[in-house]
């Protein structure tokens, strides 16, 4: 590790420090325990975009997954929805893949020609109006059932942690499914299907209210630390809050905060090492290589489209845990907060402005540009409090006082900017 890393990470780590005593430790452990989230993010794209260069704009969905996960995991089942049409609408789902299934085995059985369109055809329809004849009666049936709290099938009520690894699962296996399509293309072409993979994703999150409650939103998903409320009703964590000088409520919630911070700190370090283990090997020489010059590594023998779906896979897996670790902090599933700004923009950014192909420089890229994400408007409206103090109250103040919400995305340009010029390759470059 160099001093320019070690400088940069201690640079960090101060301004969340100050951030403790300047605003509230409240903040400052916010600001870390997304901070590990983030990096956890742009650990996972700059698995696919350092290491491989594979153009991936589909970061917002894999995360959502992760999301889900946690939800069909650790939610305990509702036994009237199963009761209502739970087994009709899962033999739903399962006669909709089963059609889809026969329908690609025919279309690898005949040679192309009219009698393979007209059965393709044939097989389609049928196939999807038996899905929609069982689906339709069994979703409303599951829906129905008390919508203002449930409303839909629940999950397996097991630990909460075990979503994080079914969180990667389930983003591995849509990687899947896009890299089959779309990684033999041209990086545009996956750029577009990771876009659009991840858009429908979203819209299936908002949309089938059976899975997980739609925009209604699933809140009070378990955790795997106690709850503030507890801690402030057990007498001994009360008599050591007051041994140092803080009340239970603020207590409780900055030893919560801090639990959470062992738990992501532990999953970074094992993900950071996995992941520098895998680069300095073998393998991690042969991706540089099919990065560099794909003909020249095709050429000495390497399968460079299986390799980019191993890759695709890894670092999708990577953001579906990051993104089932961020639902588990909230303890809610919002789908409508999953927008591409926050979650593949600001990803990318943090790539770009940390170090693309630098394992750590993601890291240090996750950490500051969450900071500045979360700190710009409070210093913005600062800022422009004392800009607009000469100025007469009128519409130019009030317009100039109301744009401060705007600061994050100007203040995201102006750094990628800056960096772009004065760093091209991050502020930790890889070596």
């Amino acid at each position: 590790m160099t001093l320019r890393t070690i400088f940069l990470f201690l640079l960090v780590a101060l301004l969340i420090v100050l951030t403790g005593v300047l605003q509230s430790w409240n903040t400052a452990l916010y600001i870390l325990n997304m901070g590990l989230v983030s990096a956890i993010m742009a650990l996972g794209l700059n698995t696919q975009w350092g290491f491989a260069g594979l153009f991936n704009v589909g970061i917002m969905g894999f995360v959502a997954l992760g999301g889900l996960a946690a939800v069909l995991v650790s939610e305990p089942p509702v036994q009237e929805a199963w009761a209502a049409g739970g087994t009709r609408l899962i033999f739903a789902l399962l006669v909709g893949i089963g059609a889809i299934a026969a329908v690609v085995a025919i279309r690898k059985r005949l040679h192309a020609g009219w009698l393979r369109a007209a059965t393709t055809a044939v097989l389609a329809i049928a196939g999807f109006a038996l899905y929609r004849t069982l689906f339709d009666p069994a979703r409303d049936a599951v829906e129905a059932v008390n919508p203002a709290s449930t409303g839909f099938l629940g999950g397996l009520g097991l630990p909460v942690l075990l979503a994080w690894p079914v969180g990667g699962l389930l983003a591995a296996g849509a990687a899947w499914v896009i890299g089959k399509t779309a990684l033999g293309l041209r990086s545009d072409y996956l750029a577009v299907a990771t876009l659009g993979i991840s858009e429908i994703i979203i819209s299936i999150l908002k949309n089938e209210d059976w899975l997980a409650r739609g925009v209604k939103n699933v809140v009070g998903i378990p955790r795997p630390v106690p709850y503030e409320i507890d801690l402030q009703q057990d007498p001994g964590f009360v008599e050591a809050a007051s041994g140092l000088g803080l009340d239970p409520v603020t207590a409780s919630t900055l030893y919560v905060k801090l639990l959470y911070t062992g738990l992501f700190a532990t999953v970074l370090v094992v993900l950071v090492v996995l992941t520098q283990l895998a680069l300095n090997a073998p393998w991690g020489r042969m991706m540089r290589a099919i990065r560099d010059n794909e003909v020249a590594a095709a050429a000495m023998g390497k399968d460079v489209t299986r390799r980019h779906l191993q890759v695709f896979i890894l670092g999708s897996a990577i953001c579906g845990i990051a993104g089932a670790m961020m639902t588990t902090l909230d303890s809610q599933l919002t789908p409508g907060t999953y927008q591409p700004l926050r979650f593949t923009f600001l990803i990318w950014v943090m790539v770009i402005v940390g170090g693309s192909g630098n394992t750590l420089g993601g890291v240090l890229g996750g950490f500051l540009i969450f900071f500045l994400w979360v700190e710009v408007e409070p210093l913005g409206q600062m800022l422009l409090n004392v800009v607009t103090m000469p100025l007469p109250d009128g519409a130019l103040k009030t317009h100039l006082l109301d744009s401060a919400a705007h600061m994050r995305l100007l203040t995201m340009g102006v750094v990628l900017l800056l960096v772009l010029r004065f760093s091209p390759r991050g502020l930790l470059p890889e070596r």
